[in-house]
């Protein structure tokens, strides 16, 4: 059994923002606290997250995660690779490295990124990453689990989200190619990224969001990447139609 669990909702600011004294920023609904976007994937046996943004030992610790088979990387935009320094301890922990999946574009940013973990001789201490290039549309196994990398636009940036048996795992979108629908058909539940309320040139809005839901057609779908700009959650989630749910910070889907 595939269990698939939110670990951050919002967007490369977070929610609330610095400085920020809006009606959103301010709620005390533990719903409108939004680290920045990451998810887990765990069977019985094995445990893989999706990006390693600013908040990743936050949310390692809030959700208990001790052990981790892999990390996989949608793209390389900061608040998705900025945490990648605190796979340490679970490379001390697990006694090995631990493997990074990208696509080839994303694999050669990290290792200029993080070019002391790479080094021919690192200083003890580093992170110990296995890079491993994916290819949008071939399935590769880790563990108990095949993910299956699908190709979405951020804007004009290719990158990737990931289905793992009858769930998808889709932020940063803007446009999917015509290709990826087929990869999505079937689903039980689908998690989509929907940044604000109006029009944004890299991002789904909420109304282009809930399009794409239709189209898709899961079972169930939850709403992640969400903005400040957005009403409070009790408000904005009485606004989605059913079938449709906002994601929340340590929720499973």
């Amino acid at each position: 059994m595939v269990t698939l669990r939110l670990l951050g909702t919002g967007t490369s600011q977070g929610v609330p923002v610095i400085g920020c004294d809006c009606e959103t920023c301010r709620s005390t609904d533990p719903r409108d606290k939004r680290l920045r976007v990451a998810a887990h994937f765990r069977s019985r046996n094995t445990s893989v997250v999706v990006d390693a943004g600013p908040d990743f030992r936050q949310q390692m610790l809030t959700n208990q995660i001790n052990w981790l088979d892999a990390l996989l990387i949608t793209h390389e935009h900061n608040d998705h690779v900025a945490g990648l320094d605190d796979l340490r301890p679970f490379c001390f922990r697990q006694r090995a490295e631990i493997p990074v999946f990208a696509l080839p574009r994303v694999v050669a940013q990290l290792k200029k990124r993080f070019e002391y973990a790479f080094a021919e001789n690192p200083y003890p201490g580093v992170p110990r990453l296995s890079l491993q290039t994916i290819q949008v549309g071939e399935p590769f196994r880790i563990g108990e689990l095949e993910f299956l990398p699908i190709p979405v636009l951020h804007g004009k940036l290719e990158m990737v989200g990931f289905r793992c048996g009858n769930y998808a795992y889709l932020t940063d979108v803007k446009t999917l190619p015509q290709e990826a629908y087929a990869m999505l058909k079937g689903l039980d539940k689908l998690v989509i990224s929907a940044l604000q309320p109006g029009p944004h040139h890299s991002h789904l809005n909420l109304e282009e969001a809930l399009e794409e839901i239709r189209r898709i057609n899961p079972k169930e779908a939850y709403l992640t990447h969400l903005s400040h700009l957005f009403p409070p959650a009790a408000e904005l989630e009485s606004q989605l139609p059913n079938g449709v749910r906002l994601g929340v910070d340590g929720g499973l889907v």
